[in-house]
């Protein structure tokens, strides 16, 4: 795939669930591309959601072995900030808690070169929360990512200061990265998808904390009617269950303070979902891939 003329070399701020699929595909579209983590672990856990990634994608016949080999070689780590500062532009993919990005933004201000452009992978904060800190607020805009390969839509939402010429080139930057761009004409938390999303989780949320019904009886009940793969609980495990605490404990509202406080009992037992290898439901092999689950 073509290149835009002016991006050229990727920065990944992050190796989590996101962060490692962006700079996956941005490798495979024909960027340079280098995540920065300073986990170890999170690195090695990156690398083998790679290799899983690449051998479902060539099963599928989406790519060859060939352009898997190619895209590898375009990928790299680091540990560095110093070195991922050196892009054109940088997809910050860190925790979903506001102060950990403003200091991750406040570094990046000062050690990219002049040219680079800044996006956020924030799924429910605002980009104008973290303008100052980028140092070059009208080259900084949200740049939202939801599966990549699974999900392939990008959000591309501004904040006012955001330069208007820096809109369509995220957008075709999107589309580079086999990704359907959706352009917000203002800044809404949760972007179009995630704001839809979150209702839907929330009323999961609230059905189990009030002891209505069981998380495997709630995704049935989805499942069940929609004919859908997963339920509200499998893709809370999906996204995580502390990327999900981070959004749900900001809501004020009696109903998610009481669905955070569940959330944080499992976050407290190591239980973050399928990243960790237990949230809701147990992997490889949760039951609600099995065929008994939604049988008569």
């Amino acid at each position: 795939m073509m290149q835009l003329v002016d991006i050229k070399k990727i920065g990944i701020l992050g190796a989590g669930t996101l962060g490692l699929r962006v700079g996956l595909q941005s490798a495979i579209s024909g960027y340079e591309t280098i995540i920065y983590e300073i986990n170890p672990t999170a690195i090695d856990s990156a690398k083998k959601w790679h290799e899983k990634i690449l051998k479902q994608l060539i099963k599928a016949k989406s790519i060859t072995q060939d352009s898997a080999d190619k895209a590898l070689n375009r990928l790299h780590f680091t540990n560095d900030i110093n070195e991922v500062a050196q892009v054109d532009l940088i997809s910050e993919s860190v925790t979903e808690d506001l102060d950990i990005k403003l200091k991750v933004w406040k570094s990046m201000s000062t050690l990219a070169p002049k040219h680079t452009i800044f996006t956020t992978n924030t799924s429910y904060l605002l980009p104008s929360m973290m303008a100052e800190a980028t140092g070059r607020p009208d080259k900084f805009c949200a740049l939202h990512f939801h599966d990549v390969f699974y999900a392939k839509v990008v959000d591309v939402m501004p904040h006012p200061l955001t330069d208007p010429k820096i809109i369509p080139l995220l957008a075709d930057f999107g589309r580079t990265l086999e990704q359907i761009p959706i352009v917000m004409e203002r800044e809404s938390p949760g972007y179009v998808f995630n704001f839809m999303l979150l209702a839907f989780l929330g009323a999961a949320g609230k059905l189990l904390s009030s002891g209505i019904a069981t998380v495997e009886d709630i995704d049935r009940s989805w499942m069940g009617n929609f004919h859908m793969p997963m339920g509200p609980f499998a893709i809370l495990d999906s996204i995580g269950l502390d990327t999900a605490w981070h959004v749900v404990s900001h809501k004020k509202d009696p109903a998610s303070q009481k669905f955070a406080e569940l959330l944080q009992t499992y976050i407290e037992q190591g239980k973050l979902g399928e990243k960790s290898g237990e949230g809701f439901y147990r992997y490889p092999k949760p039951a609600y891939k099995e065929p008994e689950f939604l049988k008569p």
